[in-house]
């Protein structure tokens, strides 16, 4: 199951995303981009709808 880390770079707040708690890389964004990230919610998640084969491979 995926999960998050909060760090800080430069002194600013990072939410990372990562596969496991074995990944090293994951992602990263700050503040403004997870606002945008909550302000698109509905359409991340149509993309997702769109281009998932299966419900299985939504995880």
């Amino acid at each position: 199951m995926s999960e998050v880390r909060e760090t800080e770079y430069n002194g600013s707040p990072l939410i990372g995303v990562y596969r496991d708690s074995d990944d090293k890389f994951g992602f990263k964004f700050g503040v403004k981009k997870a606002r945008m990230i909550l302000e698109r919610i509905d359409d991340i998640k149509a993309f997702v709808e769109k281009y998932t084969k299966t419900p299985a491979q939504v995880a």
